[in-house]
């Protein structure tokens, strides 16, 4: 009976820990607008990540101690490389993008990366089935519609609407099923928080960087308490909270239900837009929001039987 009362109770935590990603990772997109706002884009997210990665770092130097960083060379050429594909290129052209694009605009888009991954994978030899070519095919359609539906009042981002803002969230999806997937085929370090903190660190570095070429600064004194408490959320809230829950999760419930949070994260982020900031789309862009969410169902369905050949199919969102 303790067992059985044991294993309920761990079940129990273990979707509430998917919960927390459902919530946490579906917010970082109306988080990230309410930052840009008031914040330049490329220095919000470098100090974000590197705030939040260095009180990662520490706190598995506490938990589990220097030998959690112990990397051989080829695994710390997947750390830095991912670093930049996911934190730095992913992050960073998504917050550029949503000066344009509204929230739940990007967060459609960026739902693309398991389809991105799909052709990945087909580039580099491997053959999907069938069932998740046709996904990848759904969601292209899907994405082409939303590409091209054009600016509907109120679906821009903090600066109003570009052409160019949802393909620059596109190119940002690309970066990360690169870094998605160079770290599911590419030595890692064993721990994975270890492994996340130095991507953070690394994104972070690279962002400064082009921040700094860019020119960009902020008066500190000017910021409102709004921008403030978002990116305190998104630099330790984020950055600490999200991670460990999807860790837990994915160490308790099968991998395809944990990876339903690449069509779940993007309806948070619709209503979150749309109830908070006033965000609003045309039926054209809605529709094509839908197909591409059901191409990743789609997916997510077809890989179910290989997931433990092949792992989660989508990764963090920025």
């Amino acid at each position: 009976m303790r067992v059985e009362a044991d294993a309920r109770t761990g079940g129990v935590v273990a979707w509430f820990a998917l919960g927390v990603v459902y919530l946490m990772w579906g917010s970082t997109y109306l988080a990230n607008r309410l930052i840009i706002t008031e914040v330049p884009p490329l220095l919000g997210s470098a100090t974000r990540f590197l705030v939040g990665g260095g009180l990662l770092a520490l706190l598995v130097l506490l938990v589990a101690g220097r030998r959690a960083f112990a990397m051989s060379w080829a695994q710390l050429g997947t750390t830095a490389l991912s670093g930049v594909l996911l934190p730095a290129w992913g992050n960073g052209l998504v917050v550029l993008g949503q000066q344009h694009v509204a929230s739940g605009m990007a967060a459609l888009l960026i739902a693309s990366v398991p389809l991105h991954i799909v052709v990945l994978r087909a580039l580099t030899g491997d053959r999907p089935r069938p069932a998740t070519v046709g996904g990848v095919v759904v969601g292209v359609a899907g994405l082409g519609v939303l590409l091209l539906a054009g600016p509907s009042a109120g679906s821009g981002g903090t600066v109003g609407t570009a052409w160019w803002g949802p393909w620059l969230v596109v190119l940002a999806a690309v970066g990360w099923a690169g870094g998605t997937f160079a770290t599911t085929r590419l030595p890692v370090p064993a721990n994975p928080f270890a492994l996340a903190a130095v991507q953070m660190l690394t994104g972070g570095l690279v962002l400064s960087g082009a921040a700094l070429v860019a020119g960009d600064g902020v008066d500190l004194a000017d910021l409102s308490a709004r921008t403030w408490w978002a990116w305190v959320y998104m630099a330790v809230v984020v950055s600490l909270g999200s991670f460990s829950a999807y860790a837990y999760a994915l160490a308790s419930l099968p991998v395809s239900t944990v990876a339903t949070y690449a069509y779940v994260n993007p309806v948070i982020a619709v209503l979150l837009g749309v109830s908070v900031v006033g965000e609003r789309f045309s039926p054209v862009q809605l529709l094509g929001g839908a197909v591409v969410l059901v191409a990743v169902v789609l997916v997510v369905l077809a890989e179910r039987p290989a997931r433990k050949r092949r792992g989660p199919l989508a990764p963090s969102p920025p």
